[in-house]
């Protein structure tokens, strides 16, 4: 069965289940089962802690965004927007093996130029890094704790 690695997130009571060697997990926000990869083990842990803990609105929430950066088509783990329809917050995901470096703060920049989300959230489960931008003189500051939704 599965054997969960263990993530600096709250535990959560997620759906999980398992066909023939594919473990999935219910996607409470798509309302389907995934198949549970590491990243996808980290994207729903964050996007609970979202909902749970930081009362973001589950329908201002958005998984997976298409945008196209330089002619390619990429994709952006999670948007979230205000009720405007403004992007607050653009926050990329990684498998817990995978380092959250200067590099992937930088593929999350380039994505961000296109959405321009005020926030830019990274992590992979175990360390979380969190940037206030400014998006009039393009700079961004480091914070040590992403602020709840009625505080955006």
């Amino acid at each position: 069965m599965f054997n969960p690695i263990p993530l600096n997130l709250p535990p959560y009571p997620f759906k999980i289940k398992q066909k023939d060697d594919v473990v999935f997990i219910f996607d409470e926000l798509r309302k389907k089962h995934l198949v549970l990869t590491p990243e996808e083990w980290v994207r729903q842990h964050f996007i609970q802690n979202l909902i749970v803990d930081k009362k973001f609105p589950k329908t201002l929430i958005q998984i997976e965004g298409g945008l196209v950066l330089n002619q390619l088509q990429k994709r952006s783990d999670i948007l979230v927007y205000n009720t405007a329809g403004e992007k607050l917050m653009l926050i990329e995901c990684k498998a817990p093996k995978v380092k959250i470096t200067p590099a992937v703060f930088e593929q999350a920049s380039r994505y961000n130029s296109i959405h321009q989300a005020k926030w830019i959230v990274l992590t992979n489960g175990i360390q979380h890094v969190f940037a206030k931008m400014d998006l009039n003189n393009g700079s961004f500051v480091f914070v040590e704790d992403m602020p709840d939704y009625s505080d955006l």
